[in-house]
């Protein structure tokens, strides 16, 4: 009797999902729970694993195709997988050795990849052993496979120049000659499209800013950063304290806080906030759920534990749907400032920037300080003006004076 595989129940806001990649083809055994496909939603990828161990009979959807809630994928043949029984020590030779060593990092190895990872490397028919990992414990990032296709491509190895009198060529075209390539959107690529449109088109979006003295949280971060880590296993960053001092500030002004639905303005009596996390496959905006029952430690483990999901593509729906504030920080990147876009149907953004020491004049001195240019971007259909000044000027307040966090003043 065979078992069937199918799509699993997708999320309610997910209609369909492209099936992206098949890991198995027919013939193969498979292990029970080991992924067989990757199918890409809008806003993850979802791995589809093995019901039962046994052997793939027949694959009925192709890469590319679009599938649906309960779709059949394939079909089973289950069965107990035979573990291939390694050769007497004796009897091995050193190259056997050598490749069964080989076989078996690369299966490790194949076993860290994301699925963004994988499907690269199924594109370029290339074998995971061949690439040379730069991540965390030698893990393979994208970066990896796109360096390692660019040397296929373009190689300029000591042999070729040997062989060849002349200099290595630094174009792959020819003087003169103009090329492109064209590669369709990722489905998340093409839905942060969409929603970009449809913030712009439907909000009536504008931008404050305003600039914030961080010496006081930098000071105190210097102070307490080695116990922080001691105690929490985490580091004391940054986000946490802008997370605190939004939720103050979200508390004295709810319409930041709120959504607009129809011809109701819908305020929210909860604060889960959305942190902008940049991935392999876009910009992603997993929801810290409650936030302001959280402790500076757990804000700062849920942040690690988002960017370490972020990176390995296993972010899930239910992470990413939500959220009634966003906070996104583009300094990481060297930005200096930005208007950030809101995400619908949040009312509110915040935007944080670089932070760079500048001549700032304090009680009458003229003094260096370590300041940072902050962006709140909001829909002015239902928060004022003043309003959105005033918000900013609370967050502004509370990281210059970090004691109000702890006291809410």
């Amino acid at each position: 009797m065979t078992v069937d595989v199918k799509v699993p129940q997708l999320p309610e806001s997910v209609t369909d999902a492209t099936l992206v990649t098949w890991h198995k083809s027919p013939g193969e055994s498979v292990k029970r729970d080991e992924n067989l496909v990757d199918l890409e939603t809008d806003k993850v990828v979802l791995e589809v694993p093995a019901p039962v161990s046994g052997v793939i009979k027949e694959v009925l959807i192709e890469n590319g195709a679009t599938v649906t809630s309960g779709a059949l994928l394939a079909t089973l043949e289950p069965g107990d997988v035979k573990s291939v029984i390694s050769p007497e020590p004796a009897a091995l030779e050193s190259t056997g050795v050598a490749s069964i060593a080989a076989a078996s990092a690369g299966q490790d190895n194949a076993a860290k990849l994301s699925p963004a990872v994988r499907r690269l490397l199924e594109e370029h028919d290339i074998d995971s052993s061949h690439v040379q990992g730069t991540g965390k414990g030698g893990r393979i990032l994208k970066t990896d496979v796109e360096n390692y296709v660019d040397r296929k491509i373009h190689p300029e190895s000591d042999a070729a120049a040997e062989e060849s009198p002349l200099p290595p060529v630094s174009s792959p075209l020819p003087t003169g000659q103009r090329g492109e390539h064209r590669v369709p959107m990722t489905r998340l690529r093409s839905r942060i499209a969409e929603r970009m449109v449809e913030a712009q088109q439907t909000a009536a979006m504008l931008t404050t800013f305003n600039e914030v003295d961080l010496t006081e949280v930098m000071a105190l971060r210097q102070r307490y950063k080695v116990a922080f880590e001691e105690k929490h296993g985490v580091r004391l960053g940054f986000m946490s304290f802008f997370i605190n001092a939004s939720i103050e500030a979200l508390r004295r002004f709810p319409a930041v806080n709120a959504s607009v639905e129809g011809n109701d303005t819908v305020y929210h009596d909860y604060f889960d906030i959305g942190i902008a996390v940049a991935s392999e496959r876009g910009l992603i905006v997993p929801v810290i759920r409650n936030a302001d029952k959280m402790s500076f430690a757990d804000l700062e483990n849920t942040i690690r534990e988002y960017g370490q999901k972020a990176r390995d593509g296993s972010i899930s729906m239910d992470e990413l749907t939500g959220g009634t504030f966003t906070v996104t920080n583009g300094g990481v990147f060297g930005s200096m400032l930005s208007t950030p876009i809101l995400n619908p149907p949040q009312s509110g953004i915040l935007g944080m920037h670089k932070i760079q020491e500048r001549a700032m004049v304090v009680d009458g001195e003229v003094c260096v300080r370590p300041v940072m240019y902050l962006a709140l971007t909001y829909d002015h259909r239902i928060i004022d003006g003043s309003e959105a000044v005033q918000f900013l000027v609370t967050v502004k307040e509370s990281l210059e004076d970090p004691g109000r966090l702890l006291l809410q003043v």
